[in-house]
């Protein structure tokens, strides 16, 4: 007999429900990126006197009697990111000694939740008759301490990746990570350029804040979405066998 034939019920309905619960995590992460991406592209597109090149895509919490769908946007992505680094930390345990990968992409996920509960402040030129110079409100600094803990995460995220997937010589993994956290680091560096409130630049790299910021939003979210895909189909193959 093999050892599967071998084991009593409740310990084959135990590995089942482990795997469920497992893939539900999983999947939470193949899903959080593309619901996020396409909320605020379709809101960008819908939005009078929105320039997605200019404007970053926490304003689109203001300006409109639906900026609460872009809050929304961040608090699911979050809650379900969060879900997602516990279903890579069960996962990997036999393999990832160190916690610091779902650690990390946990962080992303605080500051996800942190960007939908606290509203930033509006940009130059958004929302429109924005009196200038822009006073810097508490929810609005609560705001960028989000992102300024979500996006390092992420990035350190890509780069411990990328380090474990090269000491199992998983070279393609291993490169993609690592480009993937270098993108994004720079994405996000042009973006912190172009938003600061106390100068304001609206020419040059500063007239495509918008465009920098989405970058590393993608570039994140789709490197994200692509190891929950992978991690899904790793797990199929491991119970397949």
């Amino acid at each position: 007999m093999t050892p599967s034939e071998q084991e009593d019920p409740t310990t084959r309905l135990l590995k089942a429900g482990t795997w469920r619960g497992d893939r539900a995590l999983l999947l939470c992460g193949g899903i959080a990126g593309p619901l996020f991406v396409a909320a605020f592209l379709i809101q960008g597109a819908m939005r009078p006197n929105y320039n997605p090149l200019r404007h970053s895509i926490s304003t689109l919490e203001l300006g409109s009697e639906f900026g609460w769908i872009q809050s929304l946007s961040f608090l699911v992505a979050g809650v379900l990111t969060l879900a997602f680094a516990v279903g890579v930390r069960r996962v990997l345990r036999p393999e990832m000694r160190s916690i610091w990968g779902p650690v990390l992409i946990g962080l992303w996920a605080v500051g996800l939740l942190g960007a939908g509960i606290f509203a930033t402040d509006p940009d130059i030129g958004y929302p429109p008759r924005t009196p200038y110079p822009i006073q810097a409100s508490v929810s609005g600094i609560l705001h960028n301490l989000s992102a300024g803990l979500g996006f390092p995460a992420l990035v350190a995220a890509c780069l411990v990746f990328a380090r474990w997937y090269a000491t199992r010589r998983e070279r393609g993994w291993a490169f993609y990570s690592a480009v993937s956290g270098v993108i994004l680091l720079v994405a996000v560096i042009l973006a912190s350029y172009a938003f600061p409130r106390a100068f304001p630049r609206t020419e040059g790299l500063g007239a495509f804040g918008g465009l920098s910021q989405r970058l590393a939003v993608v570039c994140g979210w789709s490197w994200l979405t692509a190891l929950a895909i992978h991690l899904l189909m790793k797990r199929s193959a491991t119970r397949a066998r």
